[in-house]
């Protein structure tokens, strides 16, 4: 996964930083307090957490039966 695609998808990485971790990006100083590594792991934890962004990249494999001649 590229970062350039997570971060294409900024809307839904900073809504699910505030729902899974608590952490409101919009919070005045907040980013240039932190390290860049404080805000990569994070945001690499959303892929493995239950967030829209994992949803969005990760979406589940279609269930439905493929569509075939019937016997």
């Amino acid at each position: 996964m590229k970062w350039v695609r997570i971060l294409d998808e900024w809307p839904l990485v900073e809504a699910d930083l505030h729902e899974v971790y608590g952490v409101d990006v919009g919070a005045p100083g907040l980013l240039d307090a932190r390290s860049w590594r404080w805000l990569r792991v994070r945001i690499l934890g959303l892929l493995s957490a239950d967030s829209r962004l994992h949803r969005l990249l990760f979406p589940p494999p279609d269930t439905a039966v493929p569509k075939g001649p019937r016997r």
